[in-house]
């Protein structure tokens, strides 16, 4: 039987370890100092603990694969793209036959990380312009207009918008990190750094505005349901 290991138990994790072991292989983890949760998380995914995985890995001098994952956690009928490069990532091919979208690429250790944060960049950085963009029309009272604007000339931007920034409310405190990696990968850019460390202090505003810490009418996330029509 082949033996899969997986570090983190997340709902990513977890995700894709339940559709590895779906598929037929072992699935091991480790769960020292993890939080019950995640140890439920591993049991329900039919995931065992392997404590010394850290300990057996470090010094061997193994391959490195660089993998980045886009999409949400595996479920039936679907599976997230995990991008890997790096000069042995070809070897990793095999996790296809485990029900795995495992997409190898050109390139060294980093593509795959790149790919991830170029898309995540796109992604949650147009969700948070335009969550921008209608906080300061409801600021200044053209809301209405904005959205009759949108819905006439960018119907299908408007659906996005409506689609992409609830989505967003209950992510907001993980992706303050996220964006701030994407602002240490552009470092050489520096506009492009600096716009998105300020994404990462947007993702931040909202993050305390879904956890209430923002009372009032001027609440963030209410103002964007208003706006949006939710309410």
């Amino acid at each position: 039987m082949t033996v899969i290991g997986i570090i983190a138990q997340g709902t990513m994790g977890a995700g894709v370890g339940r559709r590895l072991r779906e598929s037929g292989a072992e699935v091991r983890t480790l769960l020292a100092g993890r939080s019950p949760a995640s140890a439920e998380r591993a049991r329900a995914a039919g995931m065992t603990a392997a404590v010394r995985i850290g300990e057996v890995i470090a010094p061997t001098g193994a391959d490195f694969v660089d993998a980045g994952i886009i999409g949400g956690p595996p479920r039936p009928g679907y599976s997230p793209a995990i991008y890997a490069s790096g000069p042995t990532a070809g070897q990793t091919a095999v996790l296809r036959d485990w029900g795995i979208d495992w997409r190898v690429i050109e390139g060294p250790i980093g593509a795959a990380s790149a790919v991830k944060m170029s898309y995540a960049g796109i992604t949650k950085g147009t969700t948070a312009i335009a969550a921008a963009m209608l906080l300061g029309a409801a600021r200044f009272g053209c809301a209405e207009a904005l959205i009759a604007e949108l819905s006439s000339s960018q119907p299908q931007m408007l659906a996005r918008m409506r689609n992409g920034i609830p989505g967003a409310y209950d992510k907001a405190y993980r992706w303050v990190a996220e964006m701030e990696e994407i602002s240490d990968f552009l470092e050489a850019n520096p506009p492009s750094r600096d716009m998105y460390a300020a994404i990462a202090r947007l993702y931040d505003y909202l993050a305390a505005a879904h956890a209430e810490t923002q009372p009032g009418p001027d609440n963030a996330i209410r103002t964007l349901d208003r706006v949006l029509g939710r309410g």
